[in-house]
């Protein structure tokens, strides 16, 4: 059995206070993109001579951690503590660019749950598929059904959001991921903690050309003062006619949405071809 877990990007990201438990309190607008990486399981032979009782395989893009530490490793374990699950053979195909603010690693653990919750009819409702995703990551129950959501708390608290999806119907989207590391932990230092004067959930309501001057992510003040080349990057989003550009989560990935077709220079946004830089286009 196969499944796509997909992207997504932020739409407005504000900090809005400091929790006693050392995170944050957030406000953002999580949007599902089409781009997808594929997830597949199948049952392991009896006879097959593995220690564990879930065998993952790894391709495409590199993967920065040990397999056994990989989110979709740790979804099965979490259901096999309550569930008795079969040994399996997983077989994750990495489309979705790491560290970048896409959500591709909590993506690939929501559709593990979901997978595994329909390949062996555990019956598990949507409620208690977000409550298991959420012990693996802030942002990880969002994935579980991919809608456009306002998400607060520190990420885990959905409630839907009715018009995004209209507002972007038939819109293109441009993302880039330039070859940059970018440490969540020391933007959120540099942040000051603040209520906006709207919120992003309001923002994404209105028409996409008031976006611009009011939607905003907190994290790129700090990010772009240490990396100008993404700020760069944005504005070159905007002169090659994004009706709206930002950084999605803490980046490094940024993207624009375009009305029409992106033009034919959108490669230009990569200095000197730099085979390191992730550049994608899709239609929403």
């Amino acid at each position: 059995m196969i499944i796509f877990p997909c992207a997504k990007i932020n739409l407005g990201l504000n900090i809005i206070s400091r929790r006693k438990d050392g995170y944050h309190n957030i406000e953002t607008v999580f949007y599902p993109i089409p781009l997808t990486d594929a997830l597949e399981v199948k049952l392991m032979h009896d006879d097959f001579p593995s220690p564990y009782p879930i065998d993952l395989k790894i391709t495409g893009n590199a993967v920065d951690c040990n397999e056994h530490d990989n989110l979709v490793v740790r979804a099965y374990n979490l259901l096999a503590d309550d569930y008795h699950l079969p040994r399996v053979h997983a077989h994750l195909c990495k489309r979705i660019p790491s560290q970048a603010g896409l959500g591709g690693g909590s993506s690939d653990a929501a559709f593990m749950i979901r997978l595994l919750d329909e390949r062996f009819r555990l019956n598990l409702g949507i409620a208690e598929m977000e409550r298991y995703a959420a012990r693996l990551g802030a942002d990880c129950p969002f994935f579980i059904t991919a809608e456009p959501s306002f998400a607060t708390g520190i990420g885990e608290q959905l409630a839907p959001v009715d018009t995004p999806r209209h507002n972007l119907r038939g819109y293109w989207l441009v993302i880039v991921k330039p070859p940059i590391a970018v440490s969540t932990a020391a933007a959120y230092s540099e942040i000051a903690p603040r209520q906006p004067e709207k919120s992003c959930r309001d923002i994404v309501r209105q028409p996409i050309d008031t976006w611009r001057d009011q939607l905003v992510n907190d994290f790129e003040r700090p990010i772009f003062k240490k990396h100008p080349e993404l700020e760069e990057l944005k504005n070159n989003l905007y002169r090659l006619g994004a009706a709206y550009a930002s950084m999605t989560g803490s980046g490094s990935a940024l993207y624009g949405i375009f009305r029409e077709t992106p033009p034919d220079d959108i490669k230009s946004l990569c200095p000197n071809n730099d085979k390191d830089y992730y550049i994608a286009t899709m239609k929403l």
